[in-house]
């Protein structure tokens, strides 16, 4: 069965750095596009970023580009989210998703998702 968890989040000053790991179960993440989301207090879940199978292309919402950056470990069935520079806007549940076909290039919107995770929380406060 297809499964993803999210680790590493937690409490950080702004200007300080996260790595989130989505570990995968029941496929491999170098076969399907990835993506991250974040839902802020009082908001909609928003599309962070994603990578696309096979090729490690990425997109980036305009907010958080040139400071998040999201890697794939094939080995370990594993997606990283990379966050530096961190601010207080920043502060979220972060979430991973997986897409259920195969070969898709990735997309920052909720509906081509299928798989999700439970979540982790960041927050950035001085």
């Amino acid at each position: 069965q297809v499964q993803l968890a999210e680790f590493g989040g937690g409490l950080v000053q702004p200007g300080g750095s996260l790595r989130l790991s989505c570990a995968a179960s029941g496929f491999s993440v170098r076969d399907r596009a990835v993506g991250w989301f974040r839902q802020a207090p009082g908001q909609t879940r928003e599309g962070v970023g994603c990578i696309s199978s096979l090729v490690d292309s990425t997109d980036f919402a305009d907010s958080v580009k040139g400071r998040f950056t999201i890697s794939r470990d094939d080995a370990k069935n594993t997606v990283y989210l990379q966050m530096d520079n961190l601010k207080s806007e920043d502060t979220a549940i972060y979430y991973c998703a997986s897409q259920s076909q195969s070969g898709g290039n990735c997309l920052r919107v909720r509906y081509e998702y299928d798989y999700w995770g439970q979540g982790t929380q960041v927050t950035v406060s001085s």
